[in-house]
């Protein structure tokens, strides 16, 4: 869902992004995943170790340090600001790495917070690599929207991937004057929320307007109909 706060329901637990500069490249250390602060320590001990051997001798990088060598990036779970300053920091290290070749986003998020999704959005703009996004398991909320957002004809999703557009949500309390200030403010988030889908999907803002006023769920072909993504993938 879309919220207007930052939530403190899960923690993303994500070890700090390390590089060191060789004399040809830069190589990436480590990074973190997303999960649950309850299981986080389980979780930790279950991410897959990939061992590469190179002349220098063996090294070993968890499953999604390595993946992110090959320029593929993970959003995971509920968009926070956490998180967002974690692919934030992908994506310009991957830039910084390479400004000419393309960043995948590999999507499966139930929304979050607004801001946080902004930040991520806003740089995935920013770079000069195309960031082509892929749907897998779920994209819903601001996880639809960042989706929608990738680079055009870059963004896709499984077959069996389930997409939710719908409007912000949000709540304060507090005096009179200051409850109005917030939900004014919400309005102008959700017009320019449903703008800027219309400009990702083609639909006409009125249509997306009415979509998106409730819970408004879509398989992976419906929302390649409606113009979130431009092509299921069924294999590679």
């Amino acid at each position: 869902m879309f919220v207007l706060e930052p939530s403190i329901l899960g923690l993303c637990l994500v070890s700090v992004i390390k590089s060191v500069c060789n004399n040809d490249c830069f190589k990436l250390c480590s990074i973190g995943v997303a999960m649950n602060h309850t299981d986080n320590n389980i979780q930790a001990n279950l991410v897959p170790m990939v061992v590469e051997q190179s002349a220098r001798g063996e090294r070993a990088f968890d499953i999604y340090s390595r993946l992110l060598k090959e320029r593929v990036i993970f959003m995971v779970g509920q968009v926070e600001e956490h998180m967002a300053n974690l692919i934030v920091a992908q994506l310009l290290f991957l830039e910084a790495d390479n400004p000419d070749k393309d960043i995948s986003l590999y999507i499966n998020s139930p929304g979050g917070s607004v801001t946080a999704g902004m930040a991520i959005y806003d740089t995935m703009r920013f770079i000069k690599p195309d960031v082509s996004t892929l749907c897998i398991g779920q994209a819903a909320s601001m996880g639809a929207f960042l989706l929608s957002g990738g680079a055009k004809g870059k963004r896709f999703a499984l077959p069996n991937s389930s997409v939710m557009i719908h409007q912000p949500l949000g709540g304060f309390q507090g005096q009179a004057t200051d409850i109005d200030i917030h939900a004014r403010n919400i309005l102008k988030t959700k017009e320019k929320l449903n703008r800027m889908l219309a400009d990702h999907t083609g639909q006409p803002f009125e249509r997306v307007v009415e979509d998106t006023e409730r819970d408004n769920f879509m398989g992976a072909d419906e929302a390649k109909e409606y113009g979130l993504i431009d092509d299921v993938l069924v294999t590679r």
